[in-house]
């Protein structure tokens, strides 16, 4: 993890992801978590970012080779960016659809892929956006609000 306060009151955090890194899955999306609350925002700002975090920083474990995970927090609004080296998804609308999965039925016995993310992502996020290029990677920003 890395860290950089900025004089306009943003806070970045950044995290290395690696594929099928169990032992270190979801440390970012705590560590993001525990951070708002010590700042002192509302605990349903909080709930929603953690879970966003959290389904994001998994993709990538599940999915990717590699990746990255950029935390920029300011009074105003959370940003969360994930980019990854992995598979990249070829269709983004049927990805979004609940229950819809490319997880391997291994990933699946360890009790993810139930291929709910990308949707749990959306309903916690007040914008979200997916860039993703078959067989290159995917990038994904996700905003929420501080109202």
């Amino acid at each position: 993890m890395s860290e950089q306060a900025k004089p306009e009151q943003i806070l970045i955090l950044e995290f290395t992801l690696k594929s099928l890194d169990f032992m270190r899955a979801g440390e970012a999306s705590s560590e993001f978590k525990q951070r708002l609350k010590k700042l002192g925002f509302k605990p349903e700002l909080v709930r929603r970012a953690a879970i966003a975090a959290y389904e994001a920083e998994m993709n990538v474990i599940i999915h990717a080779r590699k990746g990255v995970m950029r935390f920029e927090i300011a009074p105003a609004r959370l940003l969360i960016v994930v980019e990854d080296e992995g598979p990249g998804i070829s269709d983004i609308e049927q990805a979004m659809q609940e229950g819809f999965t490319t997880a391997s039925a291994a990933i699946r016995e360890l009790g993810f892929g139930a291929g709910m993310g990308l949707p749990n992502i959306k309903r916690c996020a007040d914008a979200m956006d997916i860039q993703s290029i078959p067989g290159q990677g995917t990038r994904l920003q996700i905003i929420i609000n501080n109202e």
